[in-house]
């Protein structure tokens, strides 16, 4: 009869249990205290072979329990070491039984998944053992449930323990502090993290590969381990500089000790974002991996100290739904900005405030601002607006209301979930009064308020000093030398500046001439960036000067200075070919490949090498090289309107790459390839030597 009972409940809930809108408060009932995972990452079929381990309270008598788990299998599914009965539906296995509460329950299975999303295989497809082969996760909120059954809910916080097995010569990283490696019979070893404190199970990472480890330690005492590429030694002390400096300053601002044992930080390849706060291990996309040269033009301290702020804004507290969302990349945003004022000065901290201004205002004044406190807003308003009504607030309150406001929130609420309310009742309760004018201004408002972001802003000397000077755009050069050249005297402010050489641009006077030089003499490596960026027919008498720029120590200004000079002295390519020949470039090559194209487009270059340049240009589509490489080699191909058969295949395959930014790239070019007719018949003729799946998506877009 019992049997017969749980038959029939099974079907009357069938529908209940797959319906997607449908949602259990489970995390009113159950709280899962820890989470202990022994798995196997098998790269050659990406799969995921495990066994879980869950301990949990039951809060409320409750007839079942669910755990996301997305496409998998199971077996040996047992409640308290027997067997139970169980249910699942492709997204959850429910274990059907009486649970009563304040019982203390053990729930284990055994599964085995093959992650569509969520954990990344980078390069296991191919043979070659000089690829840089690499398996890493990506939470994105609710995803990892894609390679570990875990509650996708960021109200359920659990003590992570992982063991992690995978093949021998590639090193393992997990959550939490490293406790032993074992080896195992099958020519793997197992890995074993275990975490101290609990965390939402969108924050649980692994990522393995090839890496290398310089060591710091925080004022504190907390291990700080940067990991970088065996190949990447020159590239270690400009990506990671101020990284100790960073913590300390985040200690010590915030006002509240890091909660978690170590801090570590690994570049991946193909990474979808800049970063990923994973608790106790960051992860970025290796493009931030600069020289001495590339920390000029794009460096990695922003990102650093962002996803550092995330250990407690997001970390440490976690928002309670989509709504709140503001308070965990708002208040990393801002904090990161405090961040760089240390570093960086005040002129920085008000230009960035500016420059986030200008954009909220712009789409303010469009009618596209958004609420704040929202779960449907953009990035722009849950970052920049966010860090505005921090910084908005703090002004209004004084710092040491604020500090001390900030650190009761974080102490009273640490490891748990947090709302707006929350933020803002501890606010008031330490400043005394009710703060309802900011509330509906900065919280509840979408327009975005430019008045009161205008008169903050002029609380900075500089801002003030280049407003003064952004007013002249509209103002003849002639009326106006005195003030710009007046403003290119040393020492040059980097942002007014660049504000100068916009004004002189597409100028020829002879007082244009004559500012330039200035600029140019100035030494300033931004403002001589800027002129690089803007100049068109380099004027008379400028040559020289602009030809210098070619040695500048910026990868930027290289690239755009050698296209300049290509553009208006073609007859003189072969010289600044020869100055810019051993010049790389960022990861993604951009002086290279832009390097390769010239000497293929240019009559008076040396036509013998033609063939091994194209061979070099074209070899950059493969699969295997970033995506970011990828996506500039395809650009330049475009660009002389030469594919080899190898090219349109890997065009092929990168428009269903999972990094959403290279595979619509892939599919814009892709689309407008199979506009024209030639190519079109090519795609045709390569569609029986494709992969199936590679030639199922073409013929979608063939319409075939």
């Amino acid at each position: 009869m019992k049997a017969l009972l749980l038959l029939v409940f099974l079907h009357i809930n069938f529908n209940i249990y797959s319906q997607d809108n449908v949602k259990l408060e489970q995390i009113q009932t159950v709280d899962f205290k820890t989470t202990a995972a022994e798995i196997a990452i098998l790269p050659e079929t990406n799969t995921v072979k495990g066994k879980m381990i869950y301990s949990l309270e039951v809060i409320k008598n409750t007839d079942s329990i669910y755990i996301d788990a997305q496409n998998m299998e199971f077996e040996n599914v047992l409640l308290n070491g027997e067997k139970v009965n169980y249910y699942y539906n492709k997204s959850k296995i429910w274990l059907i039984s009486d649970f009563r509460s304040s019982d203390i329950d053990t729930i284990s299975f055994n599964y085995i998944a093959s992650p569509r999303q969520a954990m990344y295989f980078i390069n296991w497809q191919y043979s070659d053992q000089n690829l840089r082969k690499q398996v890493w996760t990506q939470g994105q909120g609710k995803n990892t449930s894609h390679w570990m059954p875990v509650v996708d809910d960021m109200r359920e916080k659990t003590i992570f323990d992982l063991k992690i097995s995978f093949r021998n010569g590639y090193d393992v990283f997990a959550n939490g502090e490293f406790q032993d490696k074992l080896t195992l019979d099958n020519n793997s070893t197992q890995w074993h993290y275990k975490m101290q404190q609990p965390m939402s199970s969108y924050l649980a990472a692994v990522a393995i590969g090839e890496y290398r480890l310089k060591s710091e330690r925080s004022k504190s005492g907390i291990p700080l381990q940067l990991y970088y590429y065996p190949e990447d030694s020159l590239k270690v002390s400009p990506t990671y500089k101020h990284t100790k400096k960073i913590f300390d300053f985040l200690e010590k601002e915030i006002g509240v000790p890091y909660q978690w044992q170590n801090y570590k930080q690994l570049p991946v390849q193909d990474f979808l974002y800049t970063g990923m706060e994973n608790t106790s291990i960051t992860l970025f996309a290796d493009m931030m991996m600069v020289d001495s040269i590339g920390f000029n033009d794009r460096n990695y301290i922003s990102v650093n100290a962002h996803e550092l702020a995330h250990q407690w804004f997001g970390n440490l507290i976690t928002e309670r739904s989509g709504k709140d969302h503001w308070l965990q990349e708002g208040f990393a945003t801002y904090y990161a900005l405090l961040a760089e004022r240390d570093i960086f000065g005040e002129d920085y901290y008000y230009w960035k405030l500016y420059e986030s201004a200008e954009q909220l205002k712009a789409l303010s004044d469009k009618g596209k601002g958004e609420l704040l406190v929202s779960p449907r807003s953009s990035s722009i308003t849950y970052y920049q607006k966010g860090a505005w009504a921090l910084h908005m607030l703090r002004e209004r309150v004084g710092d040491a209301i604020f500090k001390k406001a900030i650190q009761n929130y974080l102490e009273k609420y640490k490891f748990s979930n947090v709302t707006t309310a929350n933020f803002m009742e501890e606010v008031e309760l330490v400043y005394g009064n009710k703060l309802d004018g900011f509330k509906k201004n900065w919280l509840q408002q979408t327009a975005f308020q430019g008045t009161a972001a205008l008169n903050s802003l002029k609380k900075s000397k500089f801002i003030t000093d280049y407003l003064k000077i952004a007013a002249l755009r509209e103002t003849p050069l002639i009326n106006k030398q005195e003030i710009l050249r007046k403003a290119l005297e040393f020492p040059v402010n980097d942002y007014i500046g660049q504000e100068v050489i916009i004004q002189l641009s597409g100028q020829k006077s002879l007082i244009a001439r004559e500012l330039y030089k200035k600029a140019f003499q100035s030494g300033n490596l931004y403002v001589r960036q800027a002129i690089a960026a803007s100049i068109k027919n380099i004027p008379d008498g400028l040559k020289t000067n602009f030809e210098g720029l070619l040695k500048d120590d910026s990868y930027l200004t290289k690239e755009q200075a050698l296209m300049e000079l290509w553009l208006r002295y073609p007859d003189k390519i072969q010289n600044y070919l020869n100055v810019t020949s051993t010049v790389q470039g960022f990861s993604n090559k951009n002086v290279r490949l832009l390097w390769l194209t010239l000497n293929l487009v240019s009559p008076a270059v040396d036509a013998e090498k033609s063939e091994i340049y194209y061979k070099e240009l074209s070899s950059y589509t493969y699969p295997s090289y970033p995506f970011e490489l990828r996506q500039n080699a395809f650009g330049y191909l475009y660009q002389i309107d030469t594919f080899t058969n190898q090219n349109l295949i890997d065009l092929v395959q990168g428009a269903q790459h999972y990094n959403y930014r290279f595979r619509d790239y892939c599919r814009d070019l892709l689309y407008k390839l199979l506009e024209n007719q030639v190519y079109r018949e090519k795609y045709v003729a390569l569609l029986d030597s494709l992969k199936e799946v590679d030639k199922e998506f073409l013929n979608k877009k063939l319409k075939i």
